[in-house]
């Protein structure tokens, strides 16, 4: 009797072995599976609310936009802003949502809501770049986000991209910050969805209406990460974008580094790759991307070598939140925003710094068409870019002043305090930056 209720147990023993074995190996298959499906669609958890949440717009053909140009007269002559929306024959304009959507946002949101809260984006980094390996202790971050009336789908893309393409143990914070903005969607129903992200992201809200310089102040203020990023609120950040700025900054705290900015094309919000290229300038203080010479890329880290940029585009960047400090942050006399790029790009050269684009970082930016409030733009960068000219030129405003000289007698506000902050850093002359830093910028006979 003994003998048979010990191979009972046994026989009983064997049995649940094998089932646990067998619901072992179903789970781990199950696993696998959701981490291929994870890998194709995103990160769950913002999946998991971004499809019981979001609003399903109707399907809408929209033809693909023209690139327009917008030409000078002469060289000599200001850009006028125009718009760049250019419609092909078949565009039905009886879509008013469509339209509104444009003039509001800058570009297509009814596409902007279709896709969602999170997509893939391609990986557009050369094959150099994905073969490349950081050290395990990097910088933290703080990702500063401003926005104001930003169209909701794309803001929360821009979040979770970050959320599911950054490592978390670089990852301190995202700080965003509401500049005021009047859409409802932007209230209460952001206050809901930003709780799958608590504890990641601080969300402050302006009791009225600062620009983006004073609001990216208030941004850094708030935050503790050795590192600040300054990020648009309509991007998508492509596969390991942040470490290769946070390396450059580890060897060099005084590198302000920027990503090699793809583009979400404005009518599509298709996901296109940029080429490699540098920021520039012209006289008229309007920021360009200039090629990059074919020489700069031939060493051997070739197409993923750093690449020295005279300027930046301003709306996404990397810098030590310490070097950020001394070097005086922004120019809190300008207004809203243009012309702040290029301020602090001079200010970073000039004053022992130094700016490059890491082309193994990749961040997708819309890049929004403005079809409202031209006149008061244009007004906003004129106003920056005299207090540019009058603080860091030097002789050489003369050259602005020669393409715009109605701006000459123009008010620009006291720069006094900026001034001052120059002598103290002990910075170099704007002929030092010419010589050194961007040649090219060639300066009329009659000034130099």
């Amino acid at each position: 009797m003994r003998n048979v209720i010990i191979q009972s147990l046994l026989c009983a023993s064997l049995t649940f072995g094998i089932w646990i074995a067998v619901f072992s190996i179903y789970l781990h298959y199950n696993h696998v599976k959701k981490q291929e499906k994870t890998q194709e669609k995103g990160n769950p958890l913002i999946w998991s609310l971004g499809e019981k949440l979001r609003s399903k717009a109707d399907s809408v053909h929209i033809p693909r936009a023209y690139n327009v140009r917008v030409q000078r007269a002469s060289e000599d002559e200001p850009a006028e802003p125009k718009s760049l929306l250019r419609l092909g024959e078949n565009f039905n304009y009886s879509i008013p949502e469509l339209i509104h959507g444009y003039s509001t946002y800058g570009f297509n949101h009814i596409i902007s809501k279709n896709l969602g809260h999170y997509r893939s984006v391609p990986d557009t980094r050369n094959v150099m770049c994905r073969k490349k390996t950081y050290p395990a202790r990097l910088p933290t971050a703080s990702i500063i986000i401003c926005f104001h009336n930003e169209e909701f789908s794309a803001l929360f893309r821009t979040l979770s991209s970050i959320m599911a393409l950054t490592s978390q143990y670089i990852l301190e914070e995202i700080i965003l910050v509401d500049d005021m903005s009047d859409f409802d969607d932007l209230k209460e129903k952001l206050d809901y969805h930003l709780e799958i992200f608590r504890g990641k992201i601080k969300l402050i809200r302006n009791k009225k209406r600062e620009g983006l310089i004073r609001a990216r102040m208030t941004g850094a203020s708030h935050a503790s990460g050795d590192v600040l990023v300054f990020l648009d609120s309509h991007c998508e950040v492509n596969k390991v974008w942040l470490e290769p700025l946070l390396n450059a900054i580890a060897r060099d705290p005084k590198m302000v580094v920027c990503p090699l900015i793809d583009v979400i094309d404005y009518m599509t919000l298709e996901y296109q790759p940029s080429p490699i290229v540098r920021g520039a300038f012209n006289w008229h203080l309007e920021f360009k991307w200039d090629h990059v010479l074919s020489y700069e890329t031939e060493g051997p880290e070739g197409p993923t070598t750093p690449i020295r940029s005279p300027a930046m585009a301003g709306g996404i960047f990397a810098i030590s939140r310490h070097y950020f400090n001394e070097i005086g942050q922004y120019d809190k006399g300008m207004n809203l925003w243009g012309g702040e790029n290029l301020e602090l790009s001079l200010r970073i050269w000039m004053c022992g710094g130094q700016l490059y684009v890491i082309p193994c970082s990749r961040v997708g930016h819309i890049n929004r068409q403005h079809m409202t409030n031209h006149s008061e733009i244009m007004k906003v960068v004129e106003y920056n870019n005299l207090r540019l000219a009058h603080i860091w030129l030097d002789e050489y405003k003369e050259e602005f002043f020669l393409r715009r000289p109605a701006l000459k007698s123009a008010a620009y506000g006291n720069i006094s305090e900026r001034v001052e902050l120059r002598k103290r850093l002990g910075c170099k002359s704007f002929q030092w930056y010419l010589d050194t830093i961007f040649p090219e910028l060639e300066a009329s006979e009659t000034i130099s």
